[in-house]
């Protein structure tokens, strides 16, 4: 193929409580690269997508992830291509918008390639790009790259663990209108836990991978609870105390920040219950003096395709 168009879904980052190791891909808006074969050798960027994104190809996260995968298909010095990337996610909004971007970038060489890789090296691509521009994680690539809710058993090597998610599942996403850059929410993370936290936090992933396999929304939604990273990231996003004692009020079977914030993720049984925590929510962050943006979803399962 001479070019392709690859879309990939936005996700939420940690769920919760699984800091760097679950992610969950959300229907709806996502970011598309347009890739282009060309005479020549390396990736070039055509348009970034944004006006405060690089168009320098070693600091954008499609360009990034592009060479990592024409490297890794044995192409280093012996392939050229172009890329514009539609940005359909916000920028340090919270919804995986540089993991979106890197694995487009990813999917679209190896489209153009042939498809000489395999999921391994595509998450490897991703991730040389997110390494670069937010931190080495994959909660947000393997759900952007797999779709639904993926376990991160390991980084090295790359292992990562499809889990079924409750069918019947409804999310609310509410970004307020304001970013936070995914390194200052991750400089507050603390270095060390105590026993009892790391404990719960475990216990709390551990009923989600169960209540997935049992198809239970509430307790997928219950153990929506964490006690390491929203406690210190929580002052840094003003509203989000507010906002999540709304959804939570309003019937939410769980609420806490998607990836480092600012958006808000509530979950619920219904597409009715979501509407009603979405308005909740909208509510407590306008009386917080902060516009939002709503939007009621439900799990994408498909994740990076290409049109």
């Amino acid at each position: 193929m001479k070019t392709t168009r690859v879309f990939v879904p936005g996700s939420i980052g940690n769920v919760g409580p699984g800091l760097d190791i679950l992610g969950l891909a959300v229907r709806g808006a996502g970011d598309t690269v347009v890739a282009e074969r060309r005479r020549g050798r390396g990736v070039l960027v055509a348009d970034a997508g944004h006006p405060n994104l690089p168009t320098d190809p070693h600091r954008h996260a499609s360009a990034i992830a592009a060479q990592a995968a024409l490297d890794l298909g044995g192409r280093r010095g012996r392939f050229a291509m172009t890329i514009s990337l539609i940005k359909g996610l916000p920028l340090s909004g919270g919804q995986g918008g540089s993991a979106a971007s890197a694995v487009a970038g990813a999917v679209a060489a190896n489209v153009l390639m042939g498809r000489p890789l395999g999921t391994p090296e595509l998450l490897s691509a991703a991730l040389a790009a997110e390494a670069t521009v937010a931190g080495r994680h994959l909660d947000n690539i393997a759900p952007s790259l797999l779709g639904g809710l993926v376990l991160i058993r390991s980084l090295d090597p790359i292992d990562v663990i499809s889990i079924p998610t409750p069918r019947g599942l409804w999310i609310v996403l509410a970004k307020p209108a304001y970013e936070l850059e995914t390194r200052r929410g991750r400089s507050v993370l603390p270095r060390l836990v105590r026993r009892t936290d790391a404990l719960h936090q475990a216990a709390q992933i551990a009923a989600m991978v169960a209540a997935g396999f049992a198809n239970d929304a509430a307790r997928f939604g219950q153990a929506v609870e964490d006690r390491i990273a929203e406690p210190v990231r929580a002052p840094l996003l003003p509203g989000f105390a507010q906002a999540k004692r709304a959804a939570l009020h309003a019937g939410a079977f769980g609420c806490s920040i998607s990836g480092s914030g600012p958006t808000l993720f509530a979950l619920a049984g219904s597409r009715a219950s979501a509407t009603a925590i979405g308005a909740a929510v909208s509510r407590a962050y306008a009386r917080a003096g902060h516009r939002s943006t709503i939007r009621v979803t439900t799990v994408d399962h498909v994740g990076a395709r290409i049109r």
